[in-house]
């Protein structure tokens, strides 16, 4: 049976490190995923601002969950790149990713980080494994 990517949200949608986190999705569609998160005060660091942790998260979800849209199959993050650009502190954030490269057995796929004006606050990349049903 096809996995269907109504399929795949619900299984983001269900998963506890997911809302514990504070993730919302606001769209999602084959390839078009947008991820939202408001910066809560349990996300910071000790400077008072988002910690690096949480970008990479948020990367990280968004690139699988893209992938996952685009090669309807799980997948493992094997590579994960972060660039900070700039600091919050307050506020929302919005991910969106795209799938430069696939193969059968790995995908490349690239994504960013907004403020709620258009900044960008981070860009990742992500190399995924494939983990194809038999």
């Amino acid at each position: 049976m096809p996995v269907k990517v109504e399929d795949i949200r619900n299984l983001f949608e269900s998963s506890s490190f997911f809302s514990h986190i504070g993730f919302e999705i606001v769209r999602f569609e084959e390839g078009n995923v947008l991820l939202k998160l408001k910066i809560e005060e349990h996300l910071l660091n000790v400077n008072g601002t988002l910690h690096g942790g949480i970008h990479a998260t948020m990367l990280d979800t968004i690139l699988g969950m893209v992938t996952r849209t685009v090669t309807k199959s799980k997948v493992v993050t094997t590579s994960l790149t972060v660039h900070y650009l700039a600091s919050m502190s307050s506020g929302e954030l919005f991910a969106e990713a795209k799938v430069l490269q696939q193969g059968y057995k790995i995908a490349f796929t690239e994504g960013e980080i907004k403020d709620s004006k258009g900044n960008i606050i981070a860009k990742g990349t992500g190399i995924f494994k494939l983990i194809r049903d038999k």
